[in-house]
């Protein structure tokens, strides 16, 4: 019987990753809990030891031999410790065998209790391990359910062989993009927390982590680090703005990141659900680098203003209302892409 006792064990670490070691102590944990809920007047004496080498395991009360008795709880008379160890002598420690079968349905209940939790915690300390290794990561899930009164989203992902339920709320859901049941998605892993029913994994699908990584999956030279995304600025569902830079002088990163044909980036928009997505070329010149955010309109010069954080634009009169997007949009995309309050003036006025 403790053979096969042992072997589950095993089986159970091949099945579920749970390591034997750990299993052992909880089986230690829950064998002596049976034993005090059998035992109460003998709590203090309750020892239970598990020898995974030679397939073992012990239960036994730890009792005093005394005469007279005055405890029975922790005390053996001298007659009945030497039934066990027939050289035993008042004030010596006997180990007094506990047979597991005698337990009563109480105190086998909460054997079991015990067990079937330390398996749950070492389950969800496997899921909580695996996924924190993803957290900033993008992974793709399958939408299991949508709440039609609130918008969440319920998604099953997976990393490796570990599967687990995430809840994309309404504010983490691109606005314009209908999901359904069985749809299969990307989404970004912002944190993994630790919580009383296992681990909380937030999920998004309007966090600029995901653009830079879906970036990073579509463009190689992004990958190698040839190309640099050096900051992005976003309004989910609507519109993107990225900067990048070469660190190669030979290499475009925004032909890179365009790809053949605009393939590359039509994947992303495509993933993103029609989101639009402006590539601008990053630069240390903040005249320069502001210039480029604004795009696609044209710009005749940028001032940067005494306080350092603003700046003045003047675009030719035919483009102001480009440079200003739909209300609003392109300009403060570009501010929030480059760090400068950014004023704009058409070119009569300036």
């Amino acid at each position: 019987m403790n053979a096969e006792f042992f072997s589950a064990i095993a089986d159970i670490e091949k099945e579920k990753g749970i390591p034997q070691s750990y299993m052992i102590e909880k089986i230690e944990q829950a064998l002596l809990a049976a034993l005090k809920k059998d035992s109460p007047a003998s709590q203090e004496c309750a020892r239970v030891v598990l020898d995974p080498e030679n397939k073992t395991v012990h239960m036994y009360l730890q009792k005093t031999v005394a005469d007279p008795v005055e405890d029975p709880g922790t005390e053996i008379s001298l007659e009945q410790a030497r039934k066990i160890n027939p050289k035993a002598e008042v004030g010596d420690v006997i180990n007094e065998t506990v047979d597991a079968k005698k337990f009563g349905r109480i105190a086998a209940q909460a054997a079991k209790q015990v067990i079937i939790q330390g398996i749950r915690e070492a389950e969800r300390g496997i899921v909580y391990d695996e996924f924190t290794s993803k957290e900033h990561e993008i992974l793709t899930g399958i939408v299991s359910r949508v709440e039609p009164r609130t918008g969440s989203v319920s998604i099953q992902i997976s990393s490796n062989s570990e599967y687990t339920e995430a809840m994309l709320s309404p504010g983490e859901r691109i606005p314009t993009e209908p999901l359904r049941e069985g749809d299969r998605i990307k989404v970004y892993v912002v944190e993994v927390r630790k919580s009383s029913r296992g681990p909380q994994i937030l999920i998004s699908r309007t966090h600029p982590g995901l653009v830079k990584r879906l970036f990073e999956l579509e463009v190689p030279e992004i990958f190698d680090g040839t190309v640099e995304i050096k900051s992005i600025a976003r309004e989910p569902g609507s519109r993107t703005k990225i900067a990048v830079m070469s660190t190669d002088p030979e290499v475009d990163p925004i032909g890179a990141c365009v790809g053949p044909k605009g393939g590359r980036v039509n994947a992303i928009v495509e993933e993103l659900h029609g989101e639009k997505i402006d590539i601008v070329k990053y630069s240390d010149v903040v005249e320069e680098y502001v210039a480029s955010a604004l795009a696609p309109s044209e710009v005749i010069s940028v001032t940067v203003l005494e306080d350092g954080k603003s700046c003045r634009v003047i675009v030719p009169d035919n483009q102001l209302s480009l440079a200003i997007g739909k209300e609003g949009q392109n300009v403060r995309l570009a501010a929030r892409l480059t760090g400068y309050k950014i004023d704009i003036k058409p070119e009569s006025q300036s």
